[in-house]
């Protein structure tokens, strides 16, 4: 009998899977023994500092083994790190920590699973054929970015060509780059050729230029024939995690693979989807991106993790977490706070549960993940479990395209910061930014507001001045940029940090 085993492969220390092989098999029969997972949603409060994270893989992690410990057979699926980001020391790994880790953290952390030099790889060489398209006079200018795995402010904005061409270029890390996107969105090898002859290579004489215009895009697409496998690991006590797509959600789409998370439904009851940073930024993207605009499945619950620290301790800052909680709620899915106590709080949990009774919460759920993993979780669950197995069906909701661009990112202000339309702000140049994507748009034959809108933005904030009274919240639009291939537009806004430089430890 045909199943998964026939679809994975060795990979060092971990095991890749054709997940793609795997979804068209299950299409093709219909019969095929499947699983039809629930998604639940681990996502967190938005933290004190942009290098900061509040737990949500250590969370994660703890969360399978606790659900697994309780029979009910549950696997995760990560998004690979950044290893100039988190294993140069700016934040955790993004492998979990302590009894919540996985087997072998390591690999995770320094990308050693084969993706990002992959997507690098192919994107790089994008690149090179935009150079050499500039010799050849079929572009003039290049709009798509080297990219690379160790942040450089030297190589923010670079011309190389000096003295020629004087041709303007940049460099981005990895997992924020338009590859990367395609990659994350993508449901075959088809559609990931089809993407990337619609990147946009450069302008000749202010006109776009496509990549499939002028390269034989199956040297692209053999390039990333290990990428766009999910890698298979296992935490310490044993329970699957996929580990497939990019961080970054506040300056990218910041999600796992549409692929990894169906193919994972497919094999297990329960998938723990873990988006990157805040309730803002990751959650906000996979419900009104991934969800909304690309079919992903609705989750049937939610937990956002927070520390007692983030949560409590700056009186200007205490609306977040509750305003990330409701929010979740508000879309009908039964949504658990989790405090991530650290090493001393342990005295403190009474007093949390008694804030959580104020603030009308679900019924919190509380642990050292690090010290005590899924053992802190497993007793607490008995409402999770509940919830998740009584969980409404998934609301009808509607994709965006089509919305203004505008008005659009009015609608996320509104849901996912809080800041109503008549208190968001244009800055300088921001109307010339947005015709000009309109018209690279135009010329390109796609409507701008089909694109699905990611907001580029800081992590450490919602607004301009989260630390404002509510009524003085505002939220700055500052420029459009975009990315037809991934079919995304991004849109800048209030602080955006784009390339993060890690402290190295």
């Amino acid at each position: 009998m045909t199943g998964i085993e026939e679809f994975t492969s060795q990979y060092g220390l971990v095991r890749k899977i054709d997940a793609f092989g795997y979804l068209d098999y299950l299409k093709s029969n219909p019969d095929a023994p499947r699983k039809h997972g629930k998604v639940v949603l681990v996502t967190a409060d938005t933290p004190l500092k942009a290098s900061r994270g509040e737990g949500k893989t250590t969370t994660t992690i703890a969360l399978i083994d606790a659900l697994n410990a309780r029979g009910i057979d549950a696997a995760a699926v990560l998004r690979q790190p950044s290893m100039g980001i988190t294993a140069a020391g700016s934040k955790g790994g993004a492998s979990g920590g302590g009894k919540a880790s996985l087997t072998h953290p390591e690999l995770i952390d320094w990308g050693l699973t084969g993706e990002m030099a992959a997507i690098a790889a192919a994107q790089n060489l994008l690149v090179s054929f935009a150079e050499k398209a500039v010799d050849e006079g079929r572009i003039d200018t290049i709009l798509v970015p080297r990219v690379s795995e160790v942040p450089s402010r030297s190589l923010r904005q670079i011309t190389v060509d000096s003295g020629k061409n004087n041709v303007a270029e940049r460099v981005v890390l990895t997992p924020t780059c338009e590859m990367m996107q395609i990659v994350v969105v993508s449901r075959s090898m088809e559609e990931i050729g089809e993407r990337v002859a619609a990147m946009i290579a450069g302008t000749k004489d202010g006109k776009p230029v496509a990549f499939g215009e002028f390269i034989d895009l199956w040297r692209i697409t053999n390039m990333l024939a290990d990428a766009v496998k999910p890698a298979l690991t296992e935490t310490l006590n044993g329970s699957p995690v996929y580990v497939h797509g990019g961080p970054f959600a506040n300056v990218s789409l910041g999600i796992p693979t549409l692929v990894s998370v169906q193919m994972a439904c497919a094999l297990h009851d329960v998938v723990i989807v873990e988006a990157g940073y805040g309730a803002d930024a990751g959650a906000q993207k996979w419900l009104d991106i991934a969800c909304r605009e690309y079919g992903a499945q609705w989750p049937s619950a939610a937990v956002v993790v927070t520390r007692a620290s983030t949560w409590r301790d700056d009186p200007a800052l205490s609306w977040r977490y509750p305003f990330h909680v409701q929010r979740l709620e508000n879309y009908d899915i039964p949504t658990f706070p989790l405090i991530n106590l650290w090493e001393g709080e342990d005295d403190q949990i009474e007093g949390l549960k008694a804030v959580a009774v104020e603030q009308r919460f679900r019924e919190p759920i509380l642990g050292n993940l690090f010290r005590d993993g899924g053992e802190a979780l497993a007793p607490q669950l008995d409402g999770f479990i509940e919830a998740l197995t009584n969980a409404p069906m998934a609301p009808q909701f509607h994709s965006r395209k089509g919305m203004d661009l505008v008005e659009n990112v009015k609608w996320i202000a509104k849901s996912a910061y809080g800041v109503p339309e008549d208190r968001i702000l244009l800055k300088d140049g921001f109307i010339d930014s947005l015709t000009a994507a309109r018209e690279l748009c135009r010329e390109t034959g796609v409507s701008l507001d089909d694109l699905a809108v990611v907001a580029v933005k800081s992590p450490a904030t919602m607004t301009d001045d989260d630390t404002k009274p509510e009524e003085e919240r505002t939220v700055t639009l500052k420029k459009v940029e975009v990315h037809a291939g991934a079919g995304v537009v991004h849109v800048n806004l209030t602080t955006s940090l784009t390339t993060p430089m890690p402290k190295i430890v």
